[in-house]
C-alpha cells in the first residue's frame, strides 16, 4: 500500500484554504473513489485523471484508488483540483517522487489528452497559499500572467501533465497535441475595435447634473438622476469612471481577485487599476446582481463593481427584489451569501448611480402636458423605488431637456481631465484627513464619528437640524447630507464645511423619501 500527498486550494468567495490531497493505492477491486466533499465537477476529475495518465505513458493500475481531500468538512468545487489529484495518484504509483510533490501547490484542469487548461480564481488561490506558508506552486501556462502578480511564491508553469511529472523526477512523454479548437477567451476581445473614449466634453448642458457627478466621484456618494428620455442621464453616468482616480494597491488587488473568481480577469496588463463600471440590464435576476448560484455563490454585479460604479439604468424597471437587496450592501460595503454548503462573503463597496424616467411614458416633466400616464400609473412607477432605498441615495438630481440654441452659444463643455484633477485634489485631502482611519472617503465615515468629531459648528448646521425636526430628513439622511457637505468643502479647499456647503448638500439631496 502506497500513499501520495500534495496540495491544492479551495476557494470560498475570495477566501482560500490550503487543501491536502492524499491518494492511496491498495489491493482490491479496481475502483477510483474521490472523497472529502467534492462537487460534481470535482468528482469528474476521476475520468480526466485516468485519461491524462494514460496519455503520458503512466496508466493507472487496476487496483483500488482512493483520493481524500482534507479538510473533509470543507466543500470543494471546480476542475482546479485535477492536477493535484493526478500528481497525488502518480506519487502513490511511485511515478513521481513523493517528497518532491508533498509541499507544492498544484492548480489546473486536465484534458483527456494530458494538456493543462486554465482555471478561474488563480490570483486569490495563490494569495491564500502564500498566506498559509506555501512556497511553490504549479499552474497552467495560460494562467502564468495572473500567477506572476503574486509575489513571494516560486511559480512554475506547465503546458501539460507530462511536463509536471518530469519536473518531479518522473518519466513521461506526450504526443504533440493539436492546438485547441477553442480560441483563448480574451484573444477575440483584444482583436476587436477599441471602444470610443468617453468624455464629459460630450455632454451638452446639464450643469447641475455634471456638478453632482463630480461631487459623487470626489466623495464616493450615491446618485439618482431623474428626467425625460434623451436628457443625458445615461451619458453622464457612463462618464463618471473617467473622472475617478486609479485604484489603490489594496483595491486593485481586491478587484482583480473578484474578477478572477468570476472568470473575467485578463492579467496581461497587470492588476485592474481603473475603477470598474457595471451596468446590468433591468431584466437581471437578484443572483446576477447581488451574487449567487447553485451550490456555490459567484460574485454578482455589485461585487464586480467594488471600488467602482454600479449603474442601474431605468431603475424603476428592475424587480423590487433586486432593488431591496441593495440596501444592506450600501450600508456595510460587502455582501454575505448564505447557501446550503456554507457562507460566502464578497466585498461590495460601490458607488450606486440610478437613472429613472419621471413616469412610464417619460413625458411627465415640467407641466407634463404630453404625458399619457394616469395618476395611478405614475404613482406606481415612482414607488418602485422604495423609501428605504431612496433614503440611502445621497443626491437626487433632476435632469431636464436641454435648450440646444442656448447651449450652442455657450462655451465648450469642460472635459473629463479637468474635472478629474479637481476630484483627485479632493480625494487627496480626504486621504490626508483619514490617514490613520480604516476608511478613506467621506461617504465611508461612520455616523457616530461624523456627528461627534466631524460635525460643523452648531450655528452652521441649523438648517440641517431643522430639516430633521420637521421630518424632511431621517437621521440617516442627516448623516448623508453632512458627508456630501464635507465633499463640497474638500472640492473648494475648505478646512471644514460651512452653512453654504450644508445648504448646497441639502439642495443636491432633493426631495425626501416618500
Amino acid at each position: 500500500m502506497s500513499i501520495g500527498r500534495t496540495l491544492a486550494v479551495a476557494l470560498t468567495g475570495l477566501e482560500g484554504t490550503l487543501v491536502e490531497v492524499e491518494a492511496e493505492v491498495s489491493a482490491g477491486l479496481p475502483s477510483f473513489a474521490l472523497v472529502g466533499l467534492p462537487d460534481s465537477s470535482t468528482l469528474q476529475a476521476r475520468e480526466r485523471v485516468r485519461g491524462a495518465a494514460g496519455q503520458i505513458g503512466s496508466p493507472l493500475a487496476s487496483r483500488r484508488i482512493t483520493v481524500n481531500l482534507v479538510p473533509a468538512y470543507l466543500a470543494k468545487r471546480g476542475s482546479g483540483f485535477d492536477l493535484a489529484i493526478a500528481i497525488a495518484v502518480l506519487a502513490a504509483h511511485e511515478v513521481v517522487r513523493a517528497a518532491s510533490v508533498s509541499r507544492v501547490v498544484h492548480l489546473g484542469e486536465l484534458g483527456l489528452d494530458g494538456r493543462l487548461r486554465p482555471v478561474p480564481g488563480i490570483l486569490p488561490s495563490l494569495l491564500a497559499a502564500r498566506r498559509e506558508g506555501a512556497t511553490t506552486a504549479v499552474v497552467p501556462h495560460a494562467n502564468a500572467a495572473e500567477a506572476a502578480l503574486v509575489e513571494g511564491l516560486d511559480i512554475v508553469t506547465a503546458e501539460d501533465l507530462a511536463e509536471v511529472v518530469r519536473r518531479h523526477g518522473g518519466r513521461a512523454s506526450l504526443k504533440v497535441a493539436a492546438p485547441s479548437p477553442l480560441a483563448p477567451p480574451r484573444a477575440v476581445e483584444r482583436g476587436q475595435a477599441a471602444a470610443p473614449e468617453l468624455d464629459f466634453a460630450d455632454v451638452v448642458g446639464q450643469a447641475q447634473a455634471r456638478r453632482a457627478a463630480e461631487v459623487a466621484a470626489a466623495g464616493g456618494h450615491h446618485l439618482l438622476l431623474t428626467g425625460p428620455p434623451g436628457a443625458g442621464k445615461t451619458m453622464i453616468a457612463a462618464r463618471i469612471p473617467t473622472i475617478l482616480p486609479d485604484l489603490s494597491d489594496a483595491d486593485a488587488l481586491a478587484v482583480s481577485a473578484i474578477h478572477s473568481v468570476a472568470g473575467r480577469f485578463d492579467a496581461r496588463d497587470g492588476l485592474v487599476r481603473r475603477p470598474p463600471f457595471e451596468s446590468p440590464h433591468h431584466t437581471a435576476t437578484p443572483a446576477a446582481v447581488v451574487g449567487g448560484g447553485a451550490g456555490f455563490a459567484l460574485p454578482g454585479a455589485i461585487s464586480r463593481a467594488h471600488a467602482g460604479v454600479l449603474f442601474l439604468d431605468e431603475a424603476p424597471e428592475f424587480p423590487s427584489r433586486v432593488l431591496e437587496a441593495l440596501r444592506e450592501p450600501l450600508e456595510s460595503g460587502d455582501v454575505t451569501l448564505h447557501r446550503a454548503r456554507g457562507v460566502t462573503r464578497y466585498p461590495a463597496r460601490f458607488q450606486l448611480v440610478l437613472a429613472a424616467n419621471p413616469c412610464p411614458c417619460g413625458r411627465a416633466w415640467g407641466r407634463g402636458e404630453d404625458c399619457s400616464c394616469t395618476p395611478l400609473a405614475r404613482r406606481r412607477y415612482l414607488t418602485r423605488l422604495s423609501g428605504p432605498v431612496l433614503d440611502r441615495i445621497d443626491m437626487r438630481i433632476g435632469v431636464g431637456p436641454v435648450d440646444v440654441r442656448r447651449e450652442a452659444a455657450a462655451q465648450t463643455p469642460e472635459a473629463s481631465a479637468a474635472i478629474a484633477r479637481r476630484v483627485a485634489r479632493a480625494r487627496d485631502r480626504q486621504a490626508a484627513r483619514f490617514a490613520h482611519e480604516p476608511w478613506s472617503l467621506n461617504a465611508q465615515i461612520p455616523g457616530p464619528r461624523l456627528r461627534r468629531d466631524l460635525a460643523p459648528a452648531r450655528g452652521e448646521q441649523r438648517l440641517l437640524d431643522r430639516a430633521v425636526e420637521t421630518g424632511r430628513l431621517t437621521l440617516r439622511g442627516h448623516d448623508r447630507v453632512l458627508r456630501v457637505a464635507w465633499t463640497l468643502a474638500d472640492l473648494e479647499g475648505c478646512e471644514r464645511p460651512g452653512a453654504e456647503h450644508i445648504g448646497h448638500a441639502l439642495a443636491l439631496r432633493g426631495g425626501e423619501a416618500r
